[in-house]
């Protein structure tokens, strides 16, 4: 696996319509840009592409986590997204995301009960992509829709892929819309536990 380089995006909201915002809402973005081993030409087994969403969902999140300067039982929301250059295929994102990526987030973060959520494109160097999130072990926690846009300016050529993942440290500033709460999830977890 060769890595070209790390980008870390921190977004603090501190305040929101006027309003302070404390603590203040925090987002994470941790990317790397990567080689891709199966650009220009077509790849039976994409095993290669599966091992470094493995090592990219441990490396990545490790960084997050570092990056807000929590514990990992800190985090609420995560989600994930690849954007795999011009010479290479729809395919390559869904090998680094869906197989082993998630699930070495989950065991760094020691929990995510809840999918994942994703997002995947073909594309080239500059393109943004919008990393989806929710909460993290209950995906119909309202107040933890959210995502987080990510680019980065040179990346990916046609021959790489970019691997992204966010995370957020609560749910949405003022978040007011209803729905299942945070809180009666949490009550439920200690219920079961």
């Amino acid at each position: 696996m060769k890595v070209r380089k790390y980008v870390t995006i921190v977004e603090e909201t501190c305040m929101e319509s006027g309003k302070e915002i404390s603590p203040s809402h925090r987002k994470v973005a941790c990317i790397a840009v990567v080689k891709n081993p199966s650009a220009g030409k077509y790849v039976e087994k994409l095993d290669e592409l599966i091992d470094i969403g493995a090592k990219m969902g441990t490396e990545l999140t490790q960084r997050a986590i570092k990056a807000l300067g929590i514990h990992p039982e800190g985090i609420h929301s995560f989600g994930k997204a690849v954007i795999v250059g011009t010479d290479g295929e729809l395919e390559h994102a869904a090998a680094i995301m869906h197989p082993e990526l998630g699930e070495t987030m989950r065991k760094v973060l020691n929990a995510g009960k809840a999918i994942i959520p994703s997002a995947k494109k073909v594309a080239g160097a500059g393109t943004t992509i919008d990393v989806p999130l929710h909460y993290k072990d209950e995906m119909k926690v309202r107040s933890h829709y959210d995502a987080m846009e990510v680019k980065v300016h040179d990346a990916p050529r046609p021959d790489e892929v970019l691997i992204a993942v966010a995370f957020s440290d609560s749910g949405r500033p003022l978040a007011r819309v209803g729905g299942l709460t945070l809180e009666e999830v949490l009550k439920s977890q200690e219920k079961k536990g």
